[in-house]
């Protein structure tokens, strides 16, 4: 089932049937009537069919590609804003002192300088694509709180179409075979 087809969008529940759609990815056909599927149009030689299955599962191969280095950005980015949040915590914390913060940070690969930092209820986010915008700790921290809830729900969900995907392979080999032994034996 494709989200497209149904008009639903990404990890949205396709109405009656109560299943997840996984990210527009094809649902794979299980052969089992071998004879009624090459009945089927467009499906007139073995040959046809085996090159539309090795279409197939190249294609979902790609998807996996793809879903894979998602996978590993989210899975790099997650540790990030918790050490990311964990530092506006402290520094939540320390706003009402009047000693200056010491800490060192990061200047180029492997170089580090050391800052005295003032007390400041304001700190500075990059956003990517060389953005950076100053907020209210209190927003600063919202904001990546937010960003850590929507990062862990599309870790998941690529987890469950990486599932899916697998399950597809599966089908696809399956066919694969099957059709290759039964036409091989006629």
């Amino acid at each position: 089932m494709a989200a497209s087809k149904d008009g639903c969008g990404v990890g949205e529940v396709a109405a009656g049937n109560g299943r997840r759609l996984h990210l527009g990815i094809p649902e794979a056909v299980f052969v089992e009537d071998v004879d009624s599927f090459m009945k089927q149009p467009g499906n007139e030689t073995a040959d046809i069919v085996l090159k539309k299955l090795d279409e197939q599962y190249q294609k979902y191969k790609f998807m996996e590609l793809n879903l894979a280095q998602k996978k590993r950005r989210l899975k790099g980015q997650i540790p990030e804003i918790k050490q990311t949040l964990e530092i506006l915590k402290y520094m939540q914390k320390k706003k009402e002192s009047t000693s200056s913060l010491e800490t060192r940070f990061l200047l180029a690969d492997n170089l580090y300088c050391k800052a005295s930092v003032p007390p400041t209820d304001k700190v500075c986010l990059w956003l990517g694509a060389n953005v950076m915008l100053e907020y209210d700790i209190d927003e600063a921290q919202a904001l990546l709180e937010k960003n850590l809830l929507t990062a862990t729900k599309n870790l998941d969900s690529l987890e469950e179409d990486l599932d899916f995907l697998r399950d597809q392979f599966t089908t696809t080999e399956v066919s694969v075979a099957i059709n290759l032994l039964n036409f091989r034996s006629s």
